[in-house]
């Protein structure tokens, strides 16, 4: 996919509402997200989560032009999306990255836009500003929620700071549930190798899989 293809739907919406920020949002946000596509598969097609991430394939042209846009459309939902997004593509690494202001803007995004997705990103989010065990304590919160139930991101977000605390038998019992409801066959790759490092012992330090691909 190009660069052309990736944004073409915000584009045109651009040109058609000039004024609308909202508008203006949502072509941000494309493109923010659009600017990972490169780094986002390893040579075999191997899924590479946003920690994972060779940063220099990033596509900063299109990082520069989304966070402009973030400036005028910091009112709604989508820019409020994209501003979240032009943190991550800004930072230099995880660990640098201004997880409060990440917090902060879920904590915009719920109030605009509430849901259950939200909210499991936010408590992702928390885990990386306060420590695993933070994240945790917020992730049991929407476990009952029917949106959740068949939403592969949900286990996976609560095995990745279960694997970090060295609780390998619970995360490996929630990377086989992600595994049953993975959609795609990297998805599936990748939840196997996490699956056996878990189950052989071996602890993760990073946060591979946060925030989103």
């Amino acid at each position: 996919m190009t660069e052309h293809e990736g944004a073409i739907p915000g584009r045109i919406l651009r040109r058609l509402l000039p004024a609308e920020r909202e508008v203006a949002g949502l072509l941000g946000l494309m493109l923010l997200v659009h600017a990972r596509h490169e780094a986002r598969t390893g040579p075999d097609g191997e899924i590479v989560l946003l920690g994972d991430q060779d940063r220099g394939r990033w596509d900063r042209a299109m990082i520069e032009e989304g966070a402009g846009l973030v400036i005028v459309a910091l009112t709604g939902p989508y820019g409020v999306q994209a501003a979240i997004a032009a943190l991550h593509d800004e930072a230099a690494d995880v660990a640098t990255t201004d997880w409060p202001q990440v917090v902060a803007l879920h904590d915009v995004l719920l109030a605009l836009a509430p849901s259950p997705v939200v909210a499991l990103n936010r408590a992702a989010a928390v885990a990386m500003r306060d420590g695993p065990e933070a994240g945790l304590a917020l992730l049991g919160e929407p476990a009952g929620e029917p949106r959740l139930r068949d939403h592969p991101p949900y286990p996976m977000a609560r095995a990745e700071p279960l694997h970090r605390l060295g609780r390998l038998p619970e995360a490996a019992a929630a990377y086989r549930e992600a595994l049953g409801l993975a959609g795609t066959d990297p998805e599936r790759a990748y939840l196997l190798r996490r699956l056996d490092a878990a189950e052989t012992g071996t602890r993760t330090s990073g946060p591979g899989g946060t925030a989103g691909a």
